[in-house]
């Protein structure tokens, strides 16, 4: 019992629970704002959710010999806290979850799904080391609001914006051991300083698409919120180091709020 206890534990750090979280918590509150019914938007979540596990535990098992070289902290593959046969196995499992899932609300949310999660695999298995790696956060991003219901291209802009941000805020803080292991993303070329003031300008540009995308004037709150964005923003880029990316993770929840307002 202790050991299924310690691998479960193990699992759940190795996922990267803190934007498999976010990324669940942005398709279940765009599905709500979409008039989907409470099981389709728990049917919905659990799809995503599922797939985001699919992809953090791959990342997790194609990165652990580079971490364990780094002595990267945090990484239960890396350090032998759960097996890679597990996590292998949990990347298939969660897989099949995900698409079986999403084929419950039909070919186009099904077809979404198998993009992103081809495109975000992609990234994982070596894209994430080429000048083309922000590619797939701006693609598997674009496919959310796809996958949980219709929607209007200023909203899948939005989103691809909010990813493609994401990923240069994740980038900063292990542009060093990244670089030490061989991997040479976008953010890595163009150097820690650009990819801060990258990841800031993609997230004011997801709240100007936000507040400026749907038909007619924009709403008060959209705009109180493109300025709260921005304070935010501020203050992570002048912090450094992690802030960045828990401001973006901060930003992208005010933006699920944004996107919920604008669409209900």
């Amino acid at each position: 019992m202790q050991q299924a206890v310690r691998t479960g534990a193990a699992l759940a750090m190795a996922c990267h629970p803190a934007p498999t979280l976010t990324v669940t918590a942005l398709a279940a509150a765009l599905a709500a704002a979409a008039d989907r019914t409470v099981p389709e938007v728990v049917g919905l979540a659990a799809a995503v959710l599922c797939g985001q596990l699919s992809v953090g535990w791959l990342n997790d098992l194609v990165d652990a010999s580079r971490d364990a070289a780094v002595g990267r902290s945090g990484k239960p593959v890396a350090e032998g806290r759960v097996s890679r046969r597990t996590v292998g196995a949990g990347v298939i499992v969660a897989a099949v979850a995900a698409l079986a899932l999403t084929s419950l609300f039909g070919l186009t949310a099904l077809l979404a799904h198998t993009v992103a999660l081809a495109s975000a695999w992609a990234y994982d298995l070596g894209v994430k080391s080429t000048a083309f790696s922000v590619v797939p956060y701006t693609v598997s991003f674009a496919l959310l609001p796809v996958i949980v219901g219709p929607a209007p291209l200023w909203l899948m802009a939005a989103a691809a914006t909010l990813g493609s941000a994401a990923h240069f805020a994740n980038a900063i803080p292990d542009l060093a051991d990244d670089l030490a292991t061989g991997v040479r993303g976008l953010p890595h070329r163009i150097g820690a300083r650009s990819s801060i003031l990258a990841a800031a300008a993609l997230m004011l540009a997801t709240g100007v698409l936000l507040a400026l995308g749907p038909p007619g004037p924009p709403t008060p709150l959209a705009l109180a919120a493109l300025g709260v964005a921005g304070m935010i923003l501020a203050i992570g880029v002048a912090k450094g180091g992690r802030a960045p990316f828990a401001a973006v993770m901060a930003v992208a929840l005010v933006d699920v709020a944004v996107a919920v307002h604008v669409l209900t």
